[in-house]
């Protein structure tokens, strides 16, 4: 058997370095391959204020326990043992409350709500243990042939050229434009703000998504008597909620919440973000595999964004390994072929099914309504629906989870 060889500068190059990027290029090294992580203009290693939280479910948190890291990030992190649906739209078509309970399912949690600027730095630092290589520079693009190898252009005028780029480098991914890999993407009329706050009452380990007119407005617990909040609004009424003051934010929040969580307090800046969803025509093509944001993104709706891009990075990391361990190409068009099919079956209908809710809380258009409601009258009336969207929606099938994210993989562990 001839063995698959290569004149590259690496054998895996990754631009961008996201939550996304980092675990990819970790995933990588650690199985032998020589990686460089282009990082951009951040330093990945800085713990920097962000008022994000993320929401990472089971196959997220057993590829965090399979690199070390789940351990040393438990103590700033909370359990999601609950996750609740309640209809505060006001529209016709209402849905009772529902509560979606990990204990029924046979869990003790559904996943962990981990502060995004401990993550970050936690997943750099692993990155860099395990040998990847870390450029301080911004990728520019690639360079148009690629039959053999994938040549990185830099800011610096230099150039890094690999069997396969790993393209992590957020929406406006200047690899995936330069690759001539085309996005479908939608705006919505929406922006997302984001903070955390203190409250008087116990979340008891729940998370609550309350649809309204403009979009979720969505708490996770936090440890402590602290939660994060993620709240989907229209930019003119973002713009009034973020000149209010501390005082009257935190009483805002209270009664959005309907005093779910008794009376809030300590709450920090609010962050916003705007609202889209992206998703690539091709996954990966030529060398080049899309990775995280770069490949799709979705609003902040029942916690699917870096779930999906953690199985973006981990399978990347497992089709190119498996490759590199036979001795075969690794940038090869089958390698290119599998991750797109794989990743499509899992992104599109969660895409979607996102839209979908997004779009009914959002439009007075009946139908969709009716949809939205009648969905999840179904997933709070018909057990066997219920466990299908646990399983399925917060816990997918072991087709679209990379080996080392499935169940039997974490006794192996």
């Amino acid at each position: 058997m001839t063995t698959f060889t290569h004149a590259g500068d690496f054998d895996v190059i990754v631009a961008g370095a996201g939550p996304a990027g980092l675990a990819a290029a970790a995933l990588c090294a650690e199985q032998g391959l020589k990686t460089a992580i282009v990082t951009g203009p951040l330093d990945p290693f800085e713990k920097r204020h962000d008022p994000r939280t993320i929401a990472l479910m089971r196959p997220s948190v057993r590829l965090l326990e399979h690199l070390g890291l789940f351990a040393p990030l438990k103590d700033v992190s909370n359990p999601l043992r609950k996750l609740r649906l309640v209809d505060d739209t006001g529209s016709l078509f209402s849905a009772p409350s529902v509560t979606f309970d990990a204990h029924d399912a046979g869990w003790d949690a559904f996943g962990w709500n981990i502060p995004l600027q401990n993550l970050h730095p936690a997943l750099a630092a692993k990155a860099q243990e395990l040998g990847v290589e870390f450029i301080r520079d911004s990728a520019l693009g690639v360079g148009a042939e690629r039959r053999e190898l994938a040549r990185v252009k830099l800011a610096s005028g230099g150039e890094l050229s690999a069997p396969v780029v790993l393209a992590a480098d957020g929406r406006n991914s200047r690899i995936r434009g330069s690759a001539g890999m085309l996005m479908m993407r939608h705006d919505y009329d929406q922006v997302a703000l984001g903070c955390f706050f203190s409250h008087s009452a116990d979340h008891g380990d729940m998370s609550t998504e309350y649809h309204k007119p403009q979009g979720p407005f969505t708490t996770v617990p936090m440890p402590g008597n602290r939660s994060s909040l993620v709240w989907m609004v229209t930019p003119e009424k973002a713009r009034a909620i973020t000149g209010l003051s501390p005082g009257q934010l935190a009483r805002r929040i209270q009664l959005e919440s309907h005093g779910d969580l008794g009376k809030v307090s300590d709450t920090t800046e609010l962050k916003s973000f705007p609202m889209q969803t992206m998703v690539a025509h091709d996954f990966a093509k030529e060398r080049i595999v899309l990775v995280g944001e770069a490949a799709h993104a979705v609003p902040p709706i029942g916690a699917q964004g870096l779930n999906m891009s953690l199985r973006d990075a981990a399978l990347a990391a497992e089709l190119v390994g498996d490759a590199f361990a036979f001795g075969e190409d690794w940038g090869a068009e089958k390698v290119m072929n599998d991750y797109d099919r794989i990743r499509r079956r899992d992104v599109f209908p969660r895409k979607i099914a996102i839209h979908v809710v997004n779009t009914a809380m959002l439009t007075g258009f009946l139908p969709y309504q009716l949809v939205r409601a009648g969905a999840i009258t179904l997933a709070a009336n018909v057990p066997m629906i219920r466990d299908i969207v646990m399983r399925q929606g917060l816990a997918p099938s072991d087709e679209h989870v990379p080996r080392i994210m499935r169940e039997e993989d974490l006794a192996a562990d």
